[in-house]
């Protein structure tokens, strides 16, 4: 159940879209994950690619979450979807470059649960974004998720 998925696709730099997708099994029911990946503020705790998020309220749709992370500038996303006790999406605007990510757990077989993060960025600079970030990106997203999963192992017991 471990998957892994990076592209880049677009005929041109000014056309150009990136997904990462990363998949992450957990020893813990899709409860105790949801618990771990709904309280974003102590994803810090959690995950080196965090240095500190703040969120102006309860996890809702609105929801503004400011996001401090080594190597890149602040970035604020807005929650855009949620549904509760399975999944949220934020979303990310800034010059020239939108991003969204989504959260997503999926319950397993006797008590396990499976956490699935998504990153999507497209517009003019997507491209060049890229190719200067990419791999960063793909770690941070990687980061996420083993350090979500293992805090929800963790909490489960």
């Amino acid at each position: 159940m471990r998957g892994e998925s990076t592209q880049v696709r677009g005929w041109a730099w000014y056309d150009t879209e990136v997904h990462v997708r990363i998949e992450r099994p957990a020893a813990a029911p899709a409860g105790a994950l949801w618990t771990v990946v709904a309280d974003v503020e102590a994803w810090p705790r959690h995950t080196r690619s965090m240095k500190r998020v703040t969120l102006d309220g309860p996890l809702r749709v609105g929801a503004v979450a400011t996001i401090r992370q080594p190597r890149l500038p602040v970035a604020r996303w807005t929650v855009t979807e949620l549904e509760e006790g399975r999944a949220f999406m934020w979303e990310s605007r800034g010059p020239g470059v939108h991003a969204v990510a989504r959260h997503e757990v999926r319950p397993g077989a006797a008590g396990t649960s499976a956490l699935v993060l998504t990153f999507d960025q497209r517009g003019a600079l997507a491209g060049p974004l890229g190719l200067l970030l990419g791999r960063l990106t793909r770690r941070y997203v990687t980061m996420e998720a083993e350090g979500l999963t293992a805090a929800a192992e963790r909490a489960a017991g």
